[in-house]
């Protein structure tokens, strides 16, 4: 007995030595990505982002790590600039990845072999080299890379953009009119690339691009199974994006260059096309056309390898999730994938013919990415990463059959040991609409549940996202609540994870349903936790959080103070300037000129008359996703009103704040402006 109370005392004094996270802690903790597994499956490799404030102390090498667990993890490279998009050769003895060394100026494709010796370089292309893919055989990769228009001036004297089209911006960056195009590079000495999609009409109309999600548009190009062809994704409309919708097709071109060969057809868009082991089917996710649902979850298709003409065919049209990784059975007789679902990212699975779609383990904590199964082994080992709000990603392997997950890597335990990280709690309750609405809450370190706390909400932006138990490094929630809040984060009408009708709902009621379920549920929090300080709220948010929260200014009165980052003020305004169009009409419930539907009911600016509480409002000035002026219009409103209100702007930012020291001072603003007005 006396023993024992020594331990318990000895766990009570690591418990009480505990700290709050602070910026700090969050910022330099360590960041893998890109996941790539062994043909063989002996390796795991990772390439692992150690940021610092000062962007020269920074770096970001592959990692290393035996899939059996029977080493630990090891630094592979040793460069100050990064590496990454590592991908294994078929033979599983190379490791192709891109990275800029010897002077590069962009990255190029890099080849090392892993019994020893340097990397080489496999490209020396002038706008660089992004995602490398081995041949089937081992002898040549192919990569993508932008190309100018032709007959373009490339030393102009003078600085103008001209556009006749649009899109004229994207994200951060003014379109300049390159496009990717798809070169092979034999690993013969002396061989030069390929342009295989020089001289094809498909590359040279104007409405042919790459997928853009927040940098350069991609192919997602993947050899065909016998390495004599190429299949990629390609957008077909990008020249009317302003009154059509988009459409993304998946393409055939000979390996050896060509006239591309469409692959499917119609108004829905495809990607992510993937090959099984066995060669003899394609497939890729598809999503219904915007003309037809506003929001469509990405589905998966099965289509016939070579094309037999039937077309695709649907595998999960019964199946009420979006479908994210993929990857195959050594077989290719089952399917693993990964979705959302109430609050965690699962693991699930299916026949490779289609049929039901059942969970692989129960998850209870965290979130599963990246999703990999070696292509040639006797049996099926999934691996992936893993985090959650309490633990940053890291390698997990799980085997068949197995109730959990197993680490294979420990980027984190030390500096998760002296922290103070309470589980995230989840909370249901149901509005007044009769659905049912998910939160997760976080209390603050310390947490004394006879204690009363201030509640700070925190809606995730999107609005087609969710809030779940990961770890996020941007708005960390245990930094957000280490002043001593308890913070609510509502899985609102628009949240996916909860099925496609729950996330179109949002359509037409852009604000005034999703805002009622966000304060309905701090109603509910506050009513079943007597921890919450009812009295003292705030609410903060970023993108379409930060939309809520200027929707909040006019329409609520329950908060002490709010926090907007890139938040949108005016429907008109934003729709004039943001690098989107159709979409936007579509969404508010009509053309912009005819101001029908949410244009004004639900624009922010309308109900400036109301504004009464103190706003911090947060912006970068490079973002043309919801452009500055939108922080400006708040301001100035808020300015004419005479509420309180605080701006920051970061000049080289854009819709995030992503340099290291931009993000500690406006973590330092967010806390400062709410210690003012809850404490």
């Amino acid at each position: 007995m006396k023993r024992l109370l020594i331990l318990a005392a000895i766990a009570a004094v690591g418990v009480a030595q505990k700290r709050p996270i602070t910026h700090e802690d969050v910022w330099t903790m360590k960041r893998p990505s890109g996941l790539a597994v062994s043909p063989d499956g002996k390796w795991a490799v990772v390439s692992v982002s150690e940021p610092a404030y000062d962007p020269a102390a920074a770096r970001s090498d592959l990692w290393i790590v035996p899939v059996d667990g029977s080493a630990p993890a090891r630094r592979l490279t040793q460069n100050k600039q990064s590496e990454g998009e590592a991908v294994f050769s078929p033979d599983s003895r190379t490791l192709a990845f891109t990275s800029k060394r010897e002077g590069d100026s962009d990255s190029q494709v890099y080849a090392l072999p892993l019994d020893g010796g340097e990397a080489r370089r496999v490209t020396s292309i002038p706008a660089g080299a992004t995602n490398p893919r081995w041949r089937p055989d081992g002898k040549a990769i192919l990569f993508e890379s932008l190309v100018p228009p032709p007959g373009e001036d490339t030393s102009p004297k003078y600085k103008a953009l001209i556009f006749e089209t649009s899109p004229v911006r994207h994200w951060d960056r003014w379109l300049d009119g390159k496009k990717p195009h798809i070169f092979t590079q034999s690993l013969d000495d002396g061989a030069k690339p390929v342009d295989v999609l020089a001289g094809s009409k498909l590359a040279a109309s104007p409405g042919f691009d790459g997928v853009r999600a927040t940098g350069d548009a991609e192919l997602e190009a993947v050899w065909s199974p016998d390495g004599a062809s190429i299949v990629f994704t390609a957008r077909v409309n990008q020249d009317t994006s302003t009154h059509e919708a988009g459409i993304t097709r998946l393409f055939r071109v000979p390996a050896s260059g060509g006239e591309p060969s469409a692959i499917t057809t119609g108004r829905e868009s495809y990607s992510n096309a993937v090959f099984a082991p066995n060669g003899k089917a394609l497939f890729a996710k598809v999503e219904r056309s915007e003309d037809d649902a506003l929001y469509s979850a990405s589905r998966l298709v099965r289509i016939d390898w070579p094309p037999s003409g039937a077309g695709p065919k649907p595998l999960t049209e019964n199946w009420d999730r979006t479908v994210g990784s993929v990857a195959f059975s050594p077989d290719s007789s089952r399917i693993y994938m990964t979705a959302e679902e109430h609050g965690h990212d699962k693991i699930f699975a299916m026949s490779a013919n289609g049929g039901a779609v059942t969970p692989v383990l129960e998850v209870k904590s965290g979130c599963y990415e990246a999703l990999a199964i070696p292509a040639k082994t006797a049996g099926t080992k999934l691996v992936a990463l893993w985090g959650s709000m309490t633990h940053p990603l890291d390698i997990a392997v799980v085997e068949p059959g197995a109730s959990s997950h197993r680490l294979l890597t420990d980027f984190h335990s030390a500096k998760l040991a002296g922290l103070d990280l309470p589980e995230p709690r989840h909370f249901w309750f149901t509005a007044k609409n009769g659905k049912r609405i998910h939160s997760t809450m976080v209390v603050p370190p310390g947490f004394d549940p006879a204690k009363k706390y201030p509640l700070l909400l925190f809606p995730h932006g999107g609005p087609h996202n969710m809030s779940k138990d990961h770890f996020f490094f941007r708005w960390n929630e245990h930094l957000l609540t280490a002043p001593g809040y308890v913070l609510l984060s509502t899985n609102y009408t628009g949240s996916t994870g909860f099925g496609e009708e729950f996330a179109a709902a949002i359509h037409r009621d852009i604000l005034r349903g999703p805002a009622g379920e966000i304060e309905e549920a701090a109603d509910a929090a506050i009513r079943e936790f007597p921890f919450i300080d009812g009295s003292r709220q705030a609410a903060a948010g970023a993108s379409y959080g930060g939309y809520l929260m200027n929707w909040f200014e006019g329409n609520s009165t329950r908060f002490r103070c709010l926090v907007n980052h890139a938040g949108l003020t005016d429907n008109t305004s934003m729709w004039g300037a943001t690098d989107g169009a159709l979409y936007w009409e579509r969404r508010v419930g009509g053309p912009v000129w005819e101001q029908k539907g949410a244009w004004r009911d639900q624009s922010p600016s309308a109900y400036a008359a109301n504004f009464k509480t103190p706003m911090l409002i947060t912006h970068g000035e490079r973002d043309f996703r919801v452009p500055v002026n939108q922080a400006l219009d708040i301001y100035k409103l808020l300015q004419r009103r005479q509420v309180p209100a605080r701006l920051v702007v970061f000049p080289g930012e854009n819709h995030w704040v992503l340099s290291g020291e931009n993000a500690r001072f406006h973590m330092k603003e967010v806390a400062a402006w709410l210690a003012r007005h809850l404490r």
